[in-house]
């Protein structure tokens, strides 16, 4: 009797095991994960601003006091400069590998005079460039990226409807570019 309660204990935990790496691991067989749908927003190294409905690409802006923007990007090639500055009352990025897991993230309180400056490259090209770093980007936080491809989520802050044009100025001004090093 006690073998069998054991065997029908194995077998639940077996299952339920299973079941759990299938669901946890769907997104990355579908194709219809963060990375793919940042993707297919548009060019790479350009932000995107989100609208409240979903849109082709299966995302939108689900906090109507936030507005957000997604970048996708690789730095196979070069570095990629993440710049934006404005008069918004909070901002906040974070940067995914092309697996979805969070590589870097800050806001304004964490930056240097509140703008936005992060370098993300391969750690090859961070030390070439620590090695003789361009005047533009002595204040510019540099981050390594493990994987060559990723994308990046810039929201800002609308508490109120005044807020809205300077939030979104924010987010479309905002530049996700490779870096060429002069």
């Amino acid at each position: 009797m006690l073998r069998i309660f054991f065997a029908v204990l194995t077998g639940l935990f077996g299952a339920a095991l299973l079941h759990l790496v299938i669901i946890l691991s769907l997104p990355h067989f579908t194709g219809r994960d963060a990375a793919t749908r940042v993707e297919a927003e548009g060019d790479l190294n350009n932000f995107y601003l989100l609208g409240d409905q979903y849109d082709e690409a299966g995302l939108a802006n689900g906090d109507p006091f936030l507005r957000t923007a997604v970048c996708s990007f690789d730095v196979e090639d070069a570095p990629v400069h993440f710049t934006a500055k404005g008069n918004v009352p909070f901002w906040s990025i974070a940067i995914y590998d092309s697996a979805s897991n969070e590589v870097f993230s800050m806001n304004d309180r964490t930056s240097v005079g509140g703008a936005l400056d992060v370098l993300a490259g391969s750690p090859i090209q961070l030390t070439d460039l620590r090695k003789n770093l361009p005047q533009e980007l002595q204040q510019a936080i540099l981050v390594e990226m493990a994987r060559p491809d990723g994308y990046a989520v810039l929201r800002t802050l609308a508490p109120q409807a005044s807020f809205d044009e300077a939030a979104r100025n924010f987010l479309t001004e905002a530049g996700c570019e490779q870096f060429a090093a002069r």
